[in-house]
């Protein structure tokens, strides 16, 4: 009985030693992929209300291309956003990737992938 104790003991520093060096691994493949999109990525810009069935489209429309992007929503009838609803109310989805205006109406995915690969080369060369 007494010779099971210290077995246990270096299984259980081993277990640990294991998951520390697990975590440690997880962190650096995080710190990887953060370097290598220099932790900025765009930003994809959707003005919408709802509902808003075209914005809903658009945005299924854009899932496969969602980890390049960060998607921000701003709904246009919310008071703080009177000047975009007056400039976009008839033209929703409009989209600006950092804040340039990009596409409204669908999502034009050629220009969609054009900008970001713009975006991305300047990244990779800054």
């Amino acid at each position: 009985c007494h010779s099971l104790t210290p077995r246990s003991n270096s299984e259980m520093l081993w277990f640990q030693g294991k998951s520390m060096q697990l975590a440690q691994y997880s962190f650096q493949l995080l710190r990887r992929n953060l370097s290598a999109s220099k932790t900025a990525l765009p930003v994809l810009t959707l003005f919408t209300k709802d509902p808003c069935p075209l914005c809903d489209e658009a945005k299924e429309v854009l899932e496969p291309y969602k980890n390049r992007f960060i998607l921000q929503e701003v709904d246009i009838t919310l008071p703080e956003n009177s000047a975009w609803y007056e400039r976009y109310k008839f033209d929703i989805p409009v989209f600006h990737l950092n804040g340039q205006f990009l596409m409204m109406h669908r999502v034009n995915i050629s220009k969609l992938e054009k900008q970001l690969q713009k975006l991305e080369q300047q990244g990779a060369e800054g």
